[in-house]
């Protein structure tokens, strides 16, 4: 099959172990992100197989009346950035991994990376040594402090082993079956939504995105948070309402905030309001941004376009699609 893999910006998946499944098909890495429509389709034109970089490219109903060659899209995770009605209408079979097998060691990781930067005052305190100023403040330990965990999944339960090896206290947030399961672990739950932001030190976000979690955090949870609090996004931007984070931040709740994700990404202009804001640590979207991750998910991502080539395809979204 002719297979296209997008957005690959350090072309890093040629030098991987899993790039060896795709011995036996025709690849085309492309190392930029090319946002026009138009000049996409044209890069595509031959594909028959789409490989997606998690959400770095939208595939929309308009890009895929494009590509009439193409037969399958093949990526890891949810798909908020795939048109999947679309897809289904042009016999373009969607495959993804969702419930794969782990957590993401990597994104939790730099969660707590994130926390400590943040606590430490670490971006701060390089920067202010690297000018010659020496120390510019002081920071906080983590011990005796309290995380609140927003969703009770893999990814978070790794964080909450960080964060109880460096002596914090862990609480939870969730739905009402993510609070269930927390509770039936043994797991503390916080009495309400409002005393989970209200009473926690640190908030970290480990949801997925989807149409109900949309927005889940709002104004008035940002609005209960203390002068002091930090608010941790690796997970999706879009689990914040929109403007929330930058308004919380000017009005001084949370204290801090230290994202990984942003509503409109790759985000490359200093100037933005909440990327310029002095509150504000970023990382560019890497918490997946390693090379045993990459080699673990695009080993899924690479079978999947192996078993549809070989007939027998797997996690299949819309199979309504397959053989249409």
């Amino acid at each position: 099959m002719k297979v296209h893999i997008l957005d690959d910006w350090f072309d890093t998946l040629r030098g991987l172990p899993c790039f060896d499944l795709l011995a036996d098909h025709e690849v085309t890495v492309w190392t930029d992100h090319e946002p026009d429509p138009a000049a996409l389709a044209a890069r595509l034109a031959d594909a028959e197989a789409l490989v997606l970089f998690r959400e770095r490219t939208k595939v929309t109903r308009d890009l895929l009346a494009r590509l009439p060659n193409l037969r399958l899209i093949s990526q890891r995770g949810v798909w908020p950035h795939v048109d999947v009605e679309a897809c289904t209408e042009a016999g373009v079979l969607l495959c993804s991994n969702k419930g794969a097998d782990g957590a993401n060691y990597a994104a939790a990781e730099l969660t707590f990376a994130l926390i400590l930067a943040a606590m430490r005052q670490l971006p701060q305190q390089m920067a202010s040594a690297k000018a010659g100023r020496w120390q510019m403040g002081v920071g906080r330990t983590l011990r005796g402090r309290r995380l609140g965990l927003y969703g009770y999944g893999r990814l978070g339960r790794v964080v909450a082993d960080y964060a109880r090896a460096f002596g914090m206290e862990v609480v939870w947030w969730a739905s009402e079956a993510g609070r269930d399961r927390a509770m039936a672990a043994g797991e503390a739950v916080a009495e309400s939504r409002a005393t989970f932001f209200a009473d926690s030190d640190v908030v970290s976000l480990h949801l997925r995105l989807t149409p109900e979690t949309r927005g889940i955090v709002t104004t008035k949870d940002l609005a209960a948070m203390g002068p002091r609090s930090v608010l941790v996004n690796t997970s999706r931007a879009g689990l914040i309402a929109p403007g929330a984070l930058l308004a919380g931040l000017d009005a001084g709740r949370p204290g801090t905030a230290a994202v990984d994700v942003f509503d409109s990404e790759p985000l490359t202009d200093p100037a933005d309001p909440l990327l310029a804001h002095p509150n504000l640590i970023a990382t560019p979207h890497i918490g997946f941004v390693t090379e045993d991750e990459f080699d673990k998910q695009f080993a899924d991502i690479f079978a999947q376009v192996n078993a549809y080539a070989a007939g027998a395809p797997i996690h299949m979204v819309n199979p309504a699609a397959h053989g249409r």
